[in-house]
């Protein structure tokens, strides 16, 4: 909204400074500066909202040290990251951007999929919440909405760097790039070759589909302990803004060999709210929290993120980018076929007795150790630090 009024001030009233909201640099400095403060001014009375309206968290006891005084923290802290995110949005991001729309809808709609699962468990006292079918309709449907925008719209498109001494070629085609590999880009209407015409999407917006379903339960799983999902988060998010800048500057895209992805630019000045809300969050959320996200949080968190990287055309990248997610992900398929197997094979009670893990996610396993809880969670964000390089040095691997 900003943007639209000091342009209009700019062209119409030529005011000095207005147009220093036409910077993508300037607007997204502004954003990440203001959901910090919104996080940190508004964190604490929403903290004392929920703490009035009794939305506490439930906690079972698994044996964890220091788990039980944890009895009564308030949840549904999503909703300090949704307007620390969603405020500054609004505010200098332009609108019209297809990118910008899609996110927007992405950030509300699973912040209300994770809204009602918590409201049942705090109001309806029913600890498993919202049934899993019902979360993966909704994110099903999700997957849908942003598949048919990426694959249909006609404001989605790459240009793509043809050569020495030649120009950016428009193409509105489903490119995406292969992390390590020269020459590293494939179409994906490679998949839907062998389908009728009509039916050319539907490979395309299958992968859409699973890759927001995995990334936002596996965002809802790493929320299990003081900080780890929303710090994960603050580096991806970091990570994914440098991405978007180089896909939306020509400048940089010629030089790297790089899909130069017009209007993507935008997407840093919501990467910028995302690290800020993420980051103002991290000051109530770090260990010993004073409230946490819910799944109105981390379920919004991971769609987020996937919807980031599909648009930026590196969800590729994603087992290496969410690679915490991953693993705390696999901990727990891994954990849950073990103990079938052995139990299936062995009985019962031997398959209590030889899990894979001590617990699982992972990161119980770890506080299963004797592991304390701030060390886990710095740990992981180190190795978060590392995967995010990772992935960035994968822009001269070509």
């Amino acid at each position: 909204m900003l943007y639209y009024l000091f342009t209009y001030l700019d062209q119409v009233f030529d005011i000095p400074g207005a147009g220093v909201f036409k910077y993508i640099s300037f607007r997204a400095s502004a954003a990440t500066i203001l959901s910090l403060l919104i996080a940190a001014i508004y964190g604490q009375r929403i903290i004392k909202m929920l703490r009035n309206l009794q939305i506490g968290e439930s906690i079972r006891d698994l044996g964890l040290q220091g788990q039980m005084e944890k009895k009564g923290t308030p949840t549904m802290g999503g909703f300090i990251i949704l307007a620390s995110l969603m405020i500054p949005v609004l505010l200098f991001a332009r609108l019209d951007n297809v990118y910008i729309v899609l996110l927007i809808i992405t950030t509300i709609w699973t912040c209300m999929i994770g809204f009602v699962d918590d409201y049942i468990k705090v109001f309806k006292k029913d600890k498993e919440g919202l049934k899993g079918r019902f979360k993966i309709i909704g994110q099903i449907g999700l997957g849908l909405i942003v598949g048919f925008t990426l694959y249909f719209n006609d404001h989605v498109k790459v240009r793509e760097f043809t050569g020495p001494n030649a120009s950016f070629v428009d193409k509105h085609i489903l490119t995406t790039t292969v992390p390590f590999l020269k020459n590293n880009e494939i179409d994906y209407n490679i998949l839907g070759s062998f389908l009728p015409e009509s039916l050319a999407w539907v490979p395309y917006v299958f992968i859409c589909i699973f890759i927001i379903t995995a990334v936002s339960n596996g965002a809802n799983i790493t929320d299990g302990i003081d900080g780890l999902a929303a710090g994960s988060s603050a580096i991806i998010g970091l990570t994914l803004a440098i991405f978007a800048y180089l896909s939306g500057n020509k400048i940089f895209a010629e030089y790297l060999n790089i899909m130069l992805i017009p209007n993507s630019g935008e997407v840093v000045i919501f990467c910028a709210a995302f690290l800020g809300a993420c980051i103002g969050f991290l000051w109530y959320n770090a260990y010993p929290a004073q409230v946490f996200m819910g799944d109105t949080g981390s379920l919004m968190l991971g769609s987020v993120i996937a919807t980031l990287a599909l648009v930026l055309r590196k969800e590729l990248l994603i087992p290496i980018l969410c690679g915490i997610f991953l693993v705390e992900s696999l901990s727990v398929i891994l954990q849950v076929s073990y103990f079938k197997y052995q139990k299936r094979k062995h009985g019962l009670e031997y398959a209590q007795q030889h899990r894979l893990f001590l617990m699982s996610p992972l990161h119980h396993h770890y506080q299963k150790k004797g592991f304390n809880e701030s060390k886990i969670v710095t740990r992981f964000w180190i190795i978060g630090v590392v995967l995010a390089v990772v992935c960035l040095v994968t822009l001269k691997l070509r």
